[in-house]
């Protein structure tokens, strides 16, 4: 069981290593302005971090630097995109006001996967569990918003490879003027709405991308069960807040690119 408490070596091992990773060329002075940690300790760190290959010093550069060592403490890393990371807590806070569940979903080959979602934290969602869960590009809300908001290059390569596509949900993209439509509503909306004909039938998702420039690298979804409210109700309920949520997402992203 833990204790709650870190152990105060490695705390100040890691506080002086994501220091020493903000900047290029580190003095003690400044490790010790920016950690407050005594110089003695953190000239004993950088010593240990040194004989560890995590980092170098060297006098003509006038300090000290992380290596290439680094690498190695996130190459067991295979979580979470950037962006769900960004998205986590704005999701949380979202269903913890709206009562309904948040799914966050990245585009894989030729559909959306949910990577992440606050279904169990909403006593009003109308699914069990959404995560990992492949959505169809022209029928579902999340796939919507992503065909209709990505560059058109990409969107020109994913129909092409929906064309051939055996999935019956992707049939629309044999039908250029349906696409085209489906593509012009979404786009005139500002949101994505998924197509009535597909199950739940008792459920409708709103969705929004998560852009970064130009790039669409996330479709963020409300669900609701359509017996709750009229659509027009809905809208004017949920649209408006979910495009903040992506808003504060899309800011969430730039700080933690800085921070990378």
């Amino acid at each position: 069981m833990s204790s709650g408490s870190p152990v105060e070596s490695v705390r100040r091992a890691f506080a002086l290593l994501e220091e020493l990773n903000r900047q290029r060329i580190n003095s003690v002075q400044h490790l010790h302005g920016a950690t407050a940690l005594p110089k003695s300790t953190i000239v004993r760190l950088l010593e240990t971090l040194r004989l560890l290959g995590y980092v170098a010093n060297d006098p003509r550069q006038g300090g000290y630097q992380v290596t290439s060592g680094v690498r190695g403490l996130s190459s067991g890393f295979h979580g979470d995109p950037l962006v769900v990371e960004a998205a986590r807590s704005w999701a949380i806070e979202f269903t913890r006001r709206h009562k309904l569940p948040i799914g966050v979903a990245v585009f894989d080959r030729d559909a959306m996967v949910v990577r992440f979602s606050t279904t169990r934290d909403s006593p009003m969602s109308p699914f069990h569990a959404t995560v990992n869960m492949r959505l169809p590009l022209l029928t579902r809300a999340m796939g919507r918003a992503y065909i209709a908001f990505c560059p058109a290059a990409e969107r020109k390569y994913i129909l092409r490879v929906l064309a051939r596509s055996a999935h019956p949900e992707d049939r629309a993209a044999r039908q250029p003027e349906e696409v085209r439509e489906i593509i012009a509503r979404v786009r005139r909306n500002g949101f994505a709405e998924r197509s009535p004909d597909v199950q739940p039938r008792s459920a409708n998702t709103f969705s929004v991308p998560i852009r970064h420039g130009s790039k669409v690298l996330a479709t963020l979804g409300v669900s609701y069960f359509i017996s709750a409210m009229p659509k027009t109700k809905a809208i004017a309920s949920y649209v408006p807040p979910l495009l903040d949520l992506a808003k504060k997402i899309e800011a969430s992203v730039t700080d933690l690119t800085r921070v990378q």
